[in-house]
């Protein structure tokens, strides 16, 4: 696409990406074909190609208006597009720089920077998103049904993690919400790896990847965040981690992005870079080990309290378009003997979309029920997935029972042989 940025563009830090990102377009809109926004909404500027035009437009020194910010707010950067697009177009790169560039034009309402402010005080930080959820469960009963199934339900509480006792080390990020809405998840991660051998060792001071923040379009603050977090990972690094798991995708795709947002900063350059060439999703490090030590201590289809005999799993946009593993989860499961239901239109998202729900919620509805319509279609007696994000929002419709799938794999594990 041809382009022609304005005097006060080129002088944006991120001026010659965004104009080899739109030059890259060729403005074809098969993204529009899989874009969930365009596809619910029907609107040009609502899809992947539109919202390029505007970011154009306003690079080019057209007006930006409440409306631009609008349609660029409905995004829910879940990158089918990127999956689909002929051409390579780096679309969350660009959407980033124009969201960016919007939010420093356009003021937004009080009521909009109040609870983009009360959600970043409140997610990246574990104390007071625990804090919070407490409160909540405590008064559920009390609030109008409305307001009451909005507060997560109560996970299952976490199992013992093994002690250290490998030669093999692998750092696991903790995550933000994940402690308090899913305790259980990366203590049975840390089960599950310590059956294959790997022992999983934590690093003080890191909870939040930035992603929070950053997509907030504090993207300062999220790249600080990152730094943080490389800090604090570098000694077991250097010590000799062979990887930093995450159980969530979302903070996963985060994390492998590291090496780029801050190619730039001298100090954090090559170190982000290693840590993003570190950064691996559970999945990828079941799909390297040899299976036999997880082989299931019942034959599931004979049933149990941990083995459920049908599971649709929900593979998230962050797991499949950002980090490009879609099927990499369902492959391990029925390697395990887990039967799995048929799930068409797999590859749309449920509308969760890290703080999408709450910002944009009408539209995270109707994705959510259209989703756990397909979820649902073959009737599965739970649904798993690989994001917290997305496993609250669609447990949140209180219909079939969604959990990780890590969790169904550690209550499947075989008895160890010292039993």
């Amino acid at each position: 696409m041809q382009t022609n940025l304005s005097d006060t563009a080129k002088t944006l830090a991120r001026a010659d990406e965004a104009e080899q990102i739109l030059r890259a377009c060729v403005h074809c809109g098969f993204c529009n074909a899989t874009c969930p926004t365009y596809q619910l909404l029907g609107n040009e500027l609502d899809g992947p190609r539109g919202r390029i035009y505007l970011i154009k437009q306003m690079l080019e020194g057209e007006p930006v208006t409440q409306r631009t910010q609008l349609h660029l707010d409905r995004c829910l950067t879940c990158r089918n597009c990127e999956t689909t697009c002929p051409s390579g177009v780096t679309y969350h790169t660009l959407l980033d720089i124009g969201r960016a560039e919007v939010e420093r034009r356009v003021e937004r309402p009080a009521s909009e920077r109040m609870l983009r402010e009360v959600l970043r005080r409140v997610i990246p930080h574990p104390a007071a998103f625990g804090a919070l959820l407490k409160t909540g469960r405590a008064i559920r009963p009390f609030v109008p049904a409305r307001l009451g199934r909005k507060i997560p339900r109560r996970g299952a509480p976490p199992k013992q993690r093994p002690a250290p006792r490998h030669p093999r080390t692998m750092l696991m990020l903790e995550g933000c919400v994940q402690p308090a809405l899913s305790p259980n998840t990366n203590a049975a991660a840390a089960r599950v790896l310590d059956r294959l051998g790997i022992s999983v060792v934590n690093a003080e001071r890191v909870g939040c990847c930035g992603a929070t923040d950053y997509h907030l379009n504090a993207q300062d603050a999220g790249l600080a965040r990152a730094r943080r977090n490389i800090d604090a990972w570098w000694p077991a690094i250097e010590a000799g981690a062979e990887a930093i798991v995450q159980t969530a995708s979302g903070c996963g795709a985060f994390v492998k992005d590291y090496g780029h947002l801050l190619r730039d900063d001298p100090r954090y350059a090559s170190k982000a870079q290693r840590v993003s060439g570190l950064a691996r999703d559970l999945v990828e490090i079941l799909a390297n080990e040899p299976l036999d030590p997880l082989e299931p201590r019942v034959p599931l289809e004979t049933g149990s309290p941990a083995s459920r005999r049908s599971v649709a799993f929900h593979c998230p946009c962050t797991l499949q378009h950002a980090q490009k593993l879609g099927g990499a989860v369902e492959s391990i499961l029925q390697r395990l003997g887990f039967d799995l239901a048929a799930v068409p239109d797999a590859h749309l998202c449920c509308g969760s979309a890290g703080t999408y729900s709450i910002t944009q919620p009408q539209i995270a509805q109707r994705l959510r029920d259209n989703k756990l319509d397909a979820l649902e279609s073959n009737k599965p007696e739970v649904i798993v997935t690989a994001n917290i994000g997305c496993q609250i929002h669609l447990d949140g419709a209180s219909r079939t029972p969604v959990r990780h799938w890590i969790e169904l794999v550690e209550e499947s594990l075989p008895l160890p042989d010292n039993s």
